[in-house]
């Protein structure tokens, strides 16, 4: 069905067929077709511009005409279909680490992963991609995945992970991620995963930074993991809603 709303338009004028907006685009809605950007489907596309942004041609606005309606689920099972084939080429300019992809997860205690989707990088997730929605978030600090043994069957299994470094990545732009997740996803709970090294102990707290600039109440589980993969201090928190 048709309806009045708002939708990515792409000037083929201005589009040089970088590839750059496809991985922006959480919901795969755009890809390069005939050396140019197009949007594959209406009813992929949310209209609420996060490729926008990363064009280095101004070539994608927003306009708002008649459209078919966008469709959550439809979006899903696209996706899922287009991570079934793994011998699809990536565009021209696209980045491969930031395709998204819904897996189903393996069995962790014969060594294999618990791993549901990908990408895992904090500054790689877009706020709207379809696994973050309802989510039970593992947010942990680079060096605890190599530091704890059992990190799937421990910490992993159940939930969406984003990875980051506190110490080398950029701080406001990791707030600026959370808040618009927090904004966009309707996080069910948090768990942070951090080691005892001092530089680590700003990932939660830019974690609080962004539910308090959210406005979001949302509980939060904190572990410290020693250099020798032991749990060293466990602390439960929320944060109050403004």
């Amino acid at each position: 069905m048709k309806v009045m709303r708002k939708i990515i338009e792409i000037d083929e004028e201005r589009c040089d067929g970088c590839g750059v907006c496809v991985p922006a685009c959480a919901e795969g809605a755009i890809e390069v077709v005939n050396g140019k950007a197009r949007v594959v489907a209406e009813k992929y596309c949310d209209g609420l511009g996060a490729c926008m942004g990363e064009c280095p041609n101004d070539a994608l606005r927003i306009v708002e005409r008649e459209a078919e309606d966008f469709d959550e689920a439809a979006v899903e099972m696209y996706l899922k279909d287009k991570t079934k084939d793994s011998d699809v080429p990536l565009p021209v300019g696209s980045c491969p680490g930031s395709q998204i992809q819904m897996r189903i997860p393996s069995d962790a205690e014969n060594g294999a992963s618990n791993l549901t989707h990908w990408p895992v990088q904090i500054h790689l997730v877009q706020p709207h991609a379809p696994f973050l929605k309802n989510a039970d978030l593992l947010v942990a600090a680079d060096c605890t995945t190599v530091a704890c043994a059992n990190f799937h069957r421990d910490y992993l299994e159940g939930k969406v992970v984003l990875m980051g470094c506190p110490k080398f990545d950029d701080v406001e732009a990791y707030i600026q991620k959370f808040i618009d997740i927090f904004d966009t996803a309707e996080i069910k709970r948090i768990t942070v995963l951090v080691m005892e090294v001092p530089c680590c102990s700003g990932l939660p707290a830019m974690i609080q930074r962004a539910m308090a600039a959210a406005q979001k109440e949302i509980p939060m589980e904190t572990l410290v993991i020693s250099t020798r993969g032991g749990v060293l201090k466990n602390k439960k928190e929320t944060l109050a809603q403004l």
